[in-house]
């Protein structure tokens, strides 16, 4: 599990990255959105690239940030039933959701969205409005987003698989984030149990 376990921590650090640049796309939609209000209403000036741009900056935050936000454990989850059930059944449910459900759906996307996008860019397709932006950049914003949603579902499933062989923390932790020293204390705690419980059940028999 060790290399999977450092290749999980690898893609959580890209998406906790991707996730604190795109945070501020936020701030870059409101000024906009600011701006071309106060020029509308002060000198009757606007434009449809304003516009078009701040749905852009909405798009690339929901799409790129949709990695960052599993990682995080905020995507909306209805545990009415699976709440009932032990942790470790909920983490094995968990697992067949990301094989049979999420990763087949992001493949889906990937592959039935980029040749739209690689069509646009070929053209040079641009908005039907006067004044309107190019249009593939955001086309490219769904298999970019998919992408990274995919890859932090891989991440998610290591990091579930190494929890129910005593190898890892509960994933679904949102306690504050751990130092690599203290994840590897925590691995090298939670592995000293499992071989203690082992022996154990060892010399019983």
């Amino acid at each position: 599990m060790a290399p999977l376990l450092s290749f999980s921590r690898a893609i959580d650090r890209l998406n906790e990255q991707v996730g604190r640049w795109v945070s501020w796309l936020v701030l870059a939609a409101v000024l906009i959105s600011a701006v071309n209000a106060s020029a509308r209403k002060a000198f009757s000036l606007t434009s449809n690239a304003f516009l078009e741009v701040q749905w852009y900056l909405f798009a690339a935050v929901f799409l790129l940030a949709s990695g960052y936000t599993l990682l995080r454990q905020e995507h909306v989850k209805i545990d009415v039933v699976l709440g009932r059930f032990s942790r470790r059944t909920q983490v094995k449910v968990e697992i067949f959701g990301f094989v049979f459900f999420l990763l087949p759906f992001v493949l889906a996307v990937v592959v039935l969205v980029w040749p739209l996008v690689a069509k646009a860019f070929v053209t040079g397709e641009m908005s039907s409005n006067a004044g309107g932006l190019i249009r593939w950049p955001v086309y490219a914003l769904v298999p970019a987003g998919f992408l990274l949603l995919g890859l932090q579902t891989l991440s998610e499933l290591v990091k579930r698989v190494a929890f129910l062989q005593g190898l890892g923390p509960d994933p679904a932790d949102k306690g504050k984030a751990r130092t690599p020293e203290e994840e590897l204390a925590e691995v090298i705690r939670l592995r000293a149990e499992a071989e203690a419980a082992a022996a154990a059940r060892g010399g019983a028999r």
